[in-house]
């Protein structure tokens, strides 16, 4: 059974509209896929050095922990590469049978463009 968590720094932090948006695209995603690493989006935005925010929901399918070190992610839209960036996530392992929601930074100069599109999808290049 899928657990939904936050991060320390998020649960501390985040909105309660935003709680309840996380929660709900939990509840509607938490049994769609058996095994593995999957990413939702969330949302996607731009700030203020110009790079890229793709917050997304993680979810950990699979029986095992994994460990989030060194992991290649592309932030696709319309099967075009839109940025691509090695990230390493602060506490190392998801969980085996956790979600959780995660924002990851593409700097400005990993990423092809940053006008305004929607509907993209996280890849994840080097399980």
């Amino acid at each position: 059974m899928q657990t939904l968590i936050f991060e320390t720094a998020w649960d501390k932090t985040i909105a309660p509209r935003d709680r309840e948006q996380i929660e709900a695209l939990f509840n509607k995603t938490k049994e769609l896929f058996n095994d593995g690493i999957h990413f939702v989006p969330i949302r996607q935005a731009v700030n203020h050095r110009g790079d890229l925010l793709i917050s997304v929901l993680i979810h950990n399918f699979s029986q095992e922990d994994y460990l989030f070190d060194k992991k290649t992610l592309q932030y696709k839209w319309e099967e075009k590469i839109i940025a691509s960036h090695t990230f390493t996530l602060p506490f190392h392992i998801i969980k085996h049978h956790t979600s959780m929601p995660w924002t990851f930074i593409f700097p400005k100069e990993t990423c092809v463009t940053t006008n305004n599109f929607t509907n993209g999808e996280i890849k994840l290049i080097n399980p």
